[in-house]
């Protein structure tokens, strides 16, 4: 995919647009969760940009959940950008993004994340170069068809709106990208991920990201109300914490979004690290008992297939 080049791109209506969805993702959480409120926590930067932090933690529906939005500048690209665009390496750059990770308390609940972004550097002529990126994927502990289904189907709906060769493009590249790569395993179910993205023209491809962006509620809120007053016992949250231990290596190894956090050194570490779970757990050498619900999720959920038509 190309990278577009234009002289001046105003990202004012983008950095606006996702602090509303800041807010509204959260009020909707709250409204879902009435005993547990955001922590609100906005940081600023004499030098590296701000941005505003929002956590909820408690006994409620929602064990952790964060939203955070971040503006932030550098002189010199970090090496996780500059790879993909070595043109660019120690070019200035600013990025700004939203980024959600929902890790509930029931088990069969599952945690979604989600994260929307735009990235603008400078070449050497001074001209802006700009990329859009995110998309959202689901990671059940317990596997349900019809939750998987709903899922895709909206990032189906979303997508066929623009163009119906993007959900399949977009959710291959989702399969694709959350590997755990040491332990050939995907993450979760998937969804939709999309990187380096232009190809609309800035305001077209902006308002892609957006209606993408808008359909996460539509595409969550339904599963956590059809789950969240399931009974568990104490085997299936200790598996939702050994499950969880995926995600914590997913997000430490593989996840540009941490790691550019970390390596462009403007970032806020709270932040950054706000994606990893509560309470996580690592049993040694542990295996699924034959025909159980924990061995249905591999053989079942954990593939990479499709859940609409």
């Amino acid at each position: 995919m190309g990278f577009s080049i234009l002289q001046k791109i105003d990202s004012s209506s983008f950095k606006n647009f996702l602090l509303r969805l800041q807010n509204e993702i959260c009020s909707h959480l709250e409204q879902l969760d009435p005993i547990g409120e955001f922590k609100n926590d906005r940081w600023d930067r004499a030098k590296g940009g701000s941005g505003v932090s929002r956590v909820l933690a408690g006994p409620g529906i929602f064990e952790k959940a964060g939203v955070n939005f971040s503006h932030v500048f550098g002189d010199a690209m970090p090496a996780s950008a500059s790879a993909q665009r070595p043109d660019l390496a120690g070019r200035a750059f600013e990025a700004m993004g939203l980024s959600l990770v929902i890790h509930p308390s029931n088990p069969f609940v599952p945690t979604s994340h989600a994260n929307f972004r735009l990235f603008l550097a400078q070449n050497e002529k001074d001209e802006s170069i700009w990329w859009f990126g995110g998309g959202y994927d689901l990671t059940p502990y317990y596997g349900f068809d019809e939750d998987c289904v709903h899922w895709h189907e909206v990032a189906k709906s979303v997508c066929e709106g623009f163009g119906e060769h993007y959900y399949p493009k977009f959710k291959k590249q989702c399969d694709e990208y959350f590997q755990i790569k040491h332990r050939q395993e995907p993450r979760g179910i998937g969804g939709l991920f999309f990187d380096d993205f232009n190809e609309l023209g800035f305001e077209e491809s902006q308002n892609f990201v957006q209606a993408i962006a808008n359909s996460y509620l539509e595409a969550y809120l339904p599963i956590v109300r059809r789950r969240e007053n399931t009974e568990y016992s104490a085997r299936n949250k200790e598996f939702q914490e050994y499950r969880r231990g995926r995600y914590a290596e997913f997000n430490l190894v593989y996840d540009r979004g941490t790691v550019f956090g970390l390596q462009s050194g403007v970032g806020r570490i709270e932040s950054i690290l706000m994606s990893l779970p509560p309470k996580v757990r690592w049993t040694y050498d542990w295996k699924p008992e034959p025909s159980s619900e924990e061995e249905k999720l591999y053989t079942r959920y954990l593939k990479a297939r499709s859940w609409v038509k």
